[in-house]
Formats: C-alpha cells, sequence, structure tokens
C-alpha cells in the first residue's frame, strides 16, 4: 500500500554490511590526542540508585576515534562543521577502487591516477556525487596501532593511502561528494614526507568535502553498484565524530 514502506522490504533483501569498526576502550586513536581522551561506558547511574530501576553511561572521546568522519574545519579554521551537512549527504553511490595487490608489494604505495582509471574502464565512469573508498585491507591491522601506524624499528610509520593526484582526479574530474579508506590517515607515509603535511587530507577539507577514516570490510562489498548509508551524532559545532557506516548491495 504505502510505497516507501514496500521499498524498504525489497532493501532489506539485498546485503548489508557494517563498515565501522567495533570501539571500546582499547581502541587505537591518533597519538597526538591526551592520554585519559577515552572512557567508554562508565556507569553514572546504576540499577540501585532510587528513582527508577535504570542504568545510564557516560561516553568520553575524541571525535576523530574509531571509524570516524572529518568535516572540514577538522583542518580548516572557519570552514563548515557538521551541521552544514545533511541526511540527504549521507546516503552516496559507493565506489570502491581496490589497490591491495600493490600494497602487498610495497606498504608505501599511494593510489595513482592510473589505478582510478583502470577501475573505470572496468566499471564505468565514477558518478558524480560518489563516495570513493580506498581499499587496502589495511583494516585488518585493527585494533594494533603499531600494525595501524605501520611502526618500524627506526620508528618510522609506513602505511599505504592516497595520493595528491588521486584525490584531485576524483574531486576535479568526477565531482565526487566524499572518500573514504581503512588507514588512520589519508595520506599514505610516502605523501607525508613528499609534501611534509597532511596534503591529502588538507585539500579534501579545503575544499568543502567530508571523509571517513579507518573504515573496514571493504572486503566484502562490490567495487561498483552498492549504495554507503553515513550516521553521525547530531552535535553543533563538531569538526569530526565517530561514525556508523554501512553498505548496501545488490
Amino acid at each position: 500500500m504505502y510505497k516507501l514502506w514496500n521499498e524498504l522490504e525489497e532493501l532489506k533483501t539485498k546485503k548489508w554490511v557494517s563498515l565501522s569498526h567495533l570501539m571500546d576502550n582499547d581502541s587505537p586513536y591518533w597519538g597526538g590526542i591526551p592520554e585519559g581522551a577515552v572512557k567508554l561506558g562508565e556507569t553514572l547511574v546504576d540499577w540501585d540508585n532510587p528513582y527508577v530501576e535504570c542504568e545510564i553511561q557516560s561516553f568520553k572521546f575524541p571525535g576523530q576515534f574509531g571509524t570516524h568522519i572529518d568535516f572540514p574545519a577538522h583542518f580548516i579554521k572557519g570552514a563548515n562543521y557538521s551541521e552544514t551537512f545533511t541526511e540527504k549527504d549521507a546516503v552516496l553511490p559507493l565506489c570502491v577502487v581496490d589497490i591491495t595487490a600493490k600494497v602487498k608489494e610495497d606498504c608505501h604505495y599511494c593510489v595513482k591516477v592510473e589505478d582510478i582509471k583502470a577501475y573505470e574502464e572496468k566499471y564505468g565512469v565514477i558518478p558524480k556525487g560518489a563516495f570513493v573508498a580506498l581499499r587496502t585491507d589495511w583494516s585488518k591491522n585493527w585494533p594494533d596501532m603499531d600494525k595501524m601506524s605501520g611502526t618500524g624499528e627506526d620508528g618510522s610509520e609506513n602505511f599505504p593511502g592516497w595520493s595528491l593526484e588521486a584525490i584531485k582526479y576524483i574531486y576535479e574530474e568526477r565531482e565526487a561528494a566524499a572518500n573514504g579508506h581503512e588507514t588512520l590517515d589519508t595520506d599514505g607515509s610516502a605523501e607525508c614526507e613528499r609534501w611534509g603535511d597532511l596534503a591529502c587530507e588538507r585539500y579534501v577539507l579545503d575544499h568543502g568535502k567530508f571523509q571517513v577514516e579507518a573504515l573496514t570490510n571493504l572486503d566484502k562489498v562490490p567495487n561498483a553498484g552498492a549504495v554507503i548509508v553515513l550516521a553521525w551524532a547530531n552535535f553543533k559545532g563538531a569538526n569530526g565524530l565517530p561514525c556508523r557506516a554501512w553498505a548496501i548491495c545488490e
């Protein structure tokens, strides 16, 4: 009788895949965040309280924690915060560019424009307004922070990611809406060294876009044809928040 209800029932017959890590007090986060910034699930009101039989918990965490979404104000002073983005910005076509084979050969590999063009030759042109996710299988290192950072014996960080040229391509040539990746940073470690900055992340946020970091299960979704759904708490003035993300696949 009701069209949307029928369409929802149809959607529920599809494959739904969680793209977010399960978080707890031992989940890794950027070393520049002070200790004590994460306190999850502490009891504020216990069952034996005199008011009503219930339990209430508190959750303390930095915005950039677990699988999380970065808004422009995270890197750009005066730029847009979370409330700028609407519910329609949170449901997007999902394109997954897979560079796992190259990452196995070189953990420093940063996706190139040629990789994205090869993807388009196989799956079609990335549509305007798409969410472009970079699959590296780096999420399999979660929740080991040293493995996520690729920490070497000399203390160096070694991990794959985006290149500035590839980021510019998906936004300038294909007009993507957002991007995401399995690593804790947009820029691969080689790009960080190349530019002396997180140039890829800065580019994304400086252009008014958002991104999702520390995605998982990209190996369980198709490279093209799925839809990504993002959800975050509706705080005013947030420059980053933990994000629940999932894909709906044929």
